[in-house]
């Protein structure tokens, strides 16, 4: 059995749903390959911010979901009292809430065993957002 841990650091991003496949596999390269079978789970240390599996191909898919939590999670309701960072604070925190911020993904043969359209969004809820940290954690059978 093989145990690993590491942190992952995502530069700011703009809100809305943002695919970072390529951020993930790029820092977990030297990890993920030398597992045969097992899982990495991803643990995002934000209450601002989400993690998500979603379409990897179209980025309408990605515009048409922030325009969704938008909608469903409307700014300036009148009954937020956690208001403190702007008017985005409380609807951050409940898109987080809704969404979640982990997730727990098969590695098999030293890769993600995703679906062909499947990838890993980074939802960023603030309008102005920082540096946001991923604990990966990967336990398998090494190859």
């Amino acid at each position: 059995m093989k145990i690993a841990q590491k942190t992952i650091y995502i530069h700011p991003k703009e809100r809305g749903f943002h695919l970072i496949d390529y951020e993930i596999k790029k820092a977990l390269k030297d990890e993920i390959y030398t597992i045969s079978i097992g899982t990495l789970n991803l643990f995002l240390k934000h209450t601002s911010a989400s993690l998500a599996l979603g379409e990897n191909y179209e980025k309408e898919v990605r515009d048409d979901l922030e325009s969704f939590f938008n909608d469903i999670v409307s700014e300036d309701k009148p009954y937020y009292t956690h208001t403190y960072e702007g008017k985005d604070d409380m609807p951050s925190h409940i898109k987080s809430t809704i969404i979640g911020v982990s997730l727990t993904i098969p590695i098999t043969n030293g890769k993600l065993n995703l679906g062909t359209w499947q990838g890993i969004y980074l939802n960023e809820h603030r309008n102005h957002s920082s540096v946001r940290e991923i604990v990966a954690t990967i336990i398998g059978i090494p190859i």
